[in-house]
């Protein structure tokens, strides 16, 4: 059982969110230590070595973990997973979601375990990642084993470090446009693109800290715009008030011309407002196929449970326009293969084109992702990319990007916004955002980074 297996000295650091949100970092630590709960002197000499390592976490020990930038949620899952002081040591997806300047933190901590002894499983999609601290490598494709050796020789297999999105995922989208004609013009009938999402003075408040502060953003009909910024910039909230997950203290939302600021997630999303999450949030007993259909509410009116429960004409004809649109989703995307799977058995990326799939049933008029990137190797990324710009080109919709990978949004994105502290600090071109002196100064602080952007 994985009781035994944590007494035996066995720790994992689970992939995604990894800590008890509700808790402080002091107790979220004090759970970790449950195996020598009673030593006090022990538990005493673990916090002081996690805390040593992530000196952060001593000046966030009385803060609840929620509130934590993603960085910081990471680090504080790998410090639970530490705090025992395991022989063997498994981190799945270390740098899922993660700035690069944090990633390289928690790799020279990675690092600095290695020279200590510990043996480490390091399960992670950016072979760049992984080569950072590995010496051997496995590479797994759908459940086989296809290398095993030293990890700079998994550098030069080009043959394996493909994914599904180049394997056939990505082919020309169907979904009928929404909103947005073929010459460019908005809705309204005016020239040039309307404006399809907008808010005004926003700012957002947890007990005494200010998530998004005075924030002003619009998105026009079939742009493509990037959000980036430190962790904790303010960014997810953001998106989260946009998609009424969050209510904001100050401020307006409108969607495609109507105040939308008292209305929940879902009245947007059958509005046509949809949006992703950093983690895939699929139903875990829903396969492929089925989770796509349930995704065709806003599509596809279902009939009454009457008509349902008796099998009359209408409803059938639901089942139908459903499976229609479940069949062309799969097509589309090339996931065929996938249809009877559940979100277990999926890999990352697959897991991805499922998300995408099921915002797209929905035919949305703008897209809000998350994080589409995160835990993708780099040829899933690039391609991810040609993807999404085939999606907009296609169905005209708006998409709004939240990412840290910034090649991928200097690739496909008509704009750039960048926050700090809760606040907007540059609005504009991709090439003039990254550039600009606060954007390097807060998010692309590192010369690694600055070095990946530079034409």
């Amino acid at each position: 059982s994985p009781e035994h297996l944590a007494r035996l000295g066995i720790a994992h650091a689970p992939g995604g969110r990894g800590v008890y949100p509700g808790l402080t970092v002091g107790e979220n630590l004090r759970l970790a230590m449950w195996t020598f709960r009673s030593d006090k002197e022990r538990c005493e000499e673990a916090t002081e070595r996690v805390f040593e390592l992530f000196p952060i976490l001593r000046e966030r020990a009385g803060q609840s973990a929620g509130l934590l930038s993603g960085g910081q949620q990471q680090m504080l899952a790998l410090a639970q997973a530490l705090a025992p002081d395991p022989r063997l040591l498994i981190i799945d997806e270390l740098s899922l979601g993660l700035a690069p300047t944090v990633v390289e933190e928690l790799l020279d901590v990675v690092a600095h375990l290695k020279g200590g002894g510990l043996t480490t499983i390091l399960v992670e999609q950016s072979v760049t990642v992984a080569l950072h601290v590995a010496s051997r490598a496995v590479f797994l494709e759908k459940g086989t084993v296809r290398f095993s050796g030293a990890a700079a020789d998994l550098a030069e297999r080009d043959d394996l470090l493909r994914s599904v999105f180049l394997e056939g995922g990505g082919r020309q989208v169907r979904s009928a446009p929404v909103g947005h004609s073929a010459n460019g013009s908005g809705s309204d009938g005016q020239d040039g693109p309307s404006e399809v999402l907008a808010c005004d003075d926003l700012s957002v408040r947890f007990g005494g800290l200010t998530a998004v502060d005075g924030a002003g953003l619009t998105v026009r009909e079939g742009e493509i715009v990037g959000l980036i910024g430190p962790n904790g910039a303010g960014k997810t909230t953001l998106v989260d008030a946009l998609s009424g997950f969050v209510r904001p203290d100050v401020g307006r939302v409108r969607f495609a011309g109507a105040d939308v600021t008292g209305l929940g997630p879902r009245l947007r999303a059958l509005s046509g407002l949809a949006r992703s999450f950093q983690d895939s949030r699929l139903f875990p007993g829903l396969t492929v196929g089925e989770s796509l259909a349930v995704a065709s509410e806003r599509t596809a009116a279902p009939p009454g449970p009457l008509s349902a429960g008796l099998r009359l004409p209408g409803s059938g004809q639901f089942e139908a326009t459903v499976g229609e649109r479940v069949e062309t989703l799969l097509a589309d995307l090339g996931l065929e293969a996938w249809r009877d799977r559940f979100p277990a058995q999926l890999s990352t990326g697959v897991r991805r084109l499922v998300e995408l799939g099921s915002l797209l049933a929905q035919e949305p008029r703008v897209l809000l992702l998350d994080e589409p990137s995160a835990g993708l190797a780099e040829p899933e990324t690039q391609a991810l990319g040609g993807l999404l710009r085939r999606v907009r080109d296609r169905t005209g919709c708006a998409i709004v990007i939240v990412a840290h990978d910034v090649p991928l949004l200097l690739a496909i994105a008509d704009r750039l916004v960048a926050m700090d502290l809760g606040r907007i600090i540059a609005d504009g071109t991709p090439a003039d955002v990254v550039r600009h002196p606060a954007v390097v100064s807060s998010y692309l602080g590192s010369a690694a980074t600055r070095a990946m952007i530079s034409p």
